[in-house]
């Protein structure tokens, strides 16, 4: 088999999906972290956009996570999308649905002041209303782990800070979601896509952003305290 190196960044949930696809696939790979602040030149030729995940398959470099899994698909064994065309094409619409939760949640830390910080919480309750409806569980679409999974899992991880620093009902009232998400957190995939020092690295970048989350945050220990 042609030797995989998945370039990472440790926060990255774009490469925690990619990372989560390769062990359910059990498929060896390397992992190569940078520093995304300070992008090394090698770096910067493989990725385009100068963004994580890169999957380099030998010499050549694959970007953009979505790309990446597709080619995992086609490329490794035990499939993750489903084997009916209507079902894939439905998968893969729910991961693109999974990409504007990210950006949501994006918005949700780094909104500066409670007015900006309300509409970015109900958008994000209202994504998850939407899923509430979808979701058959255990898994997304019922007992087969899908790469909807793989990309939901990341998501989910935010929430682990998030109910640290407070209560923003996003989940409230959602006993599939809540359900769901209780089992992405004991999948091993799931666990083993991130690094042990991931909540600590989590919780100093939210603190970073000087937003109206960050103000209700523990003072310098994190999660810790």
């Amino acid at each position: 088999m042609t030797p995989l190196t998945l370039v990472s960044h440790h926060l990255c949930p774009y490469v925690q999906r990619a990372a989560i696809a390769l062990a359910e696939k059990a498929v060896p790979f390397a992992r190569v972290d940078v520093d995304l602040a300070n992008k090394p030149a090698w770096f910067l030729a493989l990725s385009p956009l100068g963004k994580t995940p890169v999957l380099k398959v030998g010499e050549r470099a694959i970007f953009e996570s979505a790309v990446i899994l597709e080619y995992l698909e086609e490329t490794a064994p035990h499939p993750l999308h489903p084997a009916n065309a209507l079902q894939r094409a439905e998968h893969r619409a729910w991961i693109e649905f999974g990409s504007a939760v990210l950006n949501d949640i994006a918005g949700f830390y780094a909104a500066k002041d409670a007015a900006t910080f309300k509409p970015k919480t109900d958008a994000l309750a209202a994504k998850f209303a939407r899923l509430e409806g979808r979701v058959v569980g255990p898994w997304f679409d019922g007992e087969r782990f899908s790469l909807v999974d793989a990309v939901f899992g990341p998501v989910f991880r935010y929430f682990d800070a998030f109910d640290r620093i407070g209560d923003f009902a996003i989940l409230a009232g959602k006993p599939k979601v809540a359900a769901w998400r209780t089992a992405l957190a004991g999948r091993a995939s799931i666990k083993g896509a991130v690094g042990a020092d991931y909540d600590e690295r989590l919780w100093k970048f939210l603190e970073a952003r000087r937003s109206h989350l960050s103000a209700s945050m523990i003072p310098a220990g994190g999660p810790s305290r």
